[in-house]
């Protein structure tokens, strides 16, 4: 790779972690989503610093953020933006909405209605909206961060198939440990974290870092694996419908972005075992007799990792043909 990513994400990962105390796992999927271009869509109980952890994110990154609260009475226009006449200059000027900027923090998606929810498909996918028939490019980066309770049914709309798919990786975001609460309580006690961001990389770095980790290799023994773990969450006997190509695309490209994350440029098997969960699991429909026993997604996908064989090939992180072992 002519641009290392590696040495970049550490300063970022210090950054964050200098504001945001524990949640690693949850630190290190966010980044890996970053730099493969992906949106992410967090889950957890109020207070577990959802918010926190993307608005550090975009601070340290010095990328503009907006958030949406998105409620009941939420409509796409409040999303996309809305035409309103001038009438100075006799024409329509578009009143853009929160979606144009560079870090979206989509808070509470599943509190509002389906077509609400569905302004940020094309958003999401094609990196441009469309209002009143005119397509408006976004910004870049562009990454959406939306944020759920997974606990909480009441005054919620569950998210449409083509909105969760859109993700590309789900994080699962707990209580912190005694130690960590305690050293939050220390942290927070004459300061709020966020009063002292400090950018640690440009938008150009960043852009190059994205383009850096479009090179790590991929073995064509990998993608194979990657194209035969998807297929295995169509064919479960739990699963009513399992996940499409864009989650064996997603699975691919966060394959890299770890890969790179880790200072290597090229992408073993796990790679793809780390990242099959938050990737794969809820992209995924359960059975109705299945949801009765309680059949958790993520579960699956942890089954069909353990039982489906990395088939034996030598890696050729060269671009040679790959070898068997």
């Amino acid at each position: 790779m002519t641009h290392d990513p590696a040495a970049h994400v550490a300063k970022l990962r210090d950054a964050i972690h200098a504001h945001v105390v524990g949640q690693n796992d949850a630190v290190d999927e966010l980044l890996v989503a970053l730099l493969a271009g992906g949106h992410v869509l967090l889950e957890g109980v109020p207070g577990v610093a959802k918010t926190l952890l993307a608005r550090t994110l975009a601070g340290v990154l010095g990328l503009q953020f907006r958030r949406a609260q998105f409620t009941p009475d939420l409509m796409p226009a409040d999303i996309l933006g809305t035409n309103v006449f001038d009438l100075n200059t006799r024409q329509f000027t578009l009143h853009p909405g929160p979606v144009f900027t560079q870090v979206l923090l989509a808070d509470e998606i599943n509190r509002t209605p389906p077509k609400t929810q569905a302004a940020l498909l094309e958003a999401m996918e094609e990196r441009q909206v469309t209002v009143d028939g005119v397509t408006w490019p976004m910004p870049r980066p562009f990454l959406v961060i939306a944020t759920q309770n997974p606990i909480e049914y009441e005054g919620t709309f569950a998210l449409p198939e083509a909105q969760l798919d859109r993700f590309m990786l789900r994080l699962r975001m707990g209580y912190p440990a005694p130690l960590e609460e305690m050293r939050i309580l220390d942290a927070q006690r004459q300061v709020h974290p966020l009063d002292a961001l400090e950018v640690v990389t440009s938008v150009d770095e960043l852009l190059a870092m994205q383009a850096a980790v479009r090179q790590v290799y991929v073995d064509p023994a990998i993608a194979d694996y990657i194209v035969r773990l998807v297929g295995a969450t169509r064919a479960h006997p739990d699963v009513y419908l399992g996940a499409s190509p864009r989650g064996s695309i997603a699975l691919y490209r966060a394959g890299q972005a770890l890969a790179a994350l880790l200072g290597r440029e090229y992408v073993i098997p796990d790679d793809i075992k780390a990242l099959a969960e938050p990737a794969l699991a809820h992209r995924l429909i359960i059975r109705t007799a299945a949801s009765v026993r309680d059949v958790d997604p993520g579960a699956i996908v942890r089954q069909i990792v353990d039982a489906l064989p990395v088939e034996q090939r030598a890696l050729a992180p060269d671009g040679g043909a790959p070898r068997r072992a």
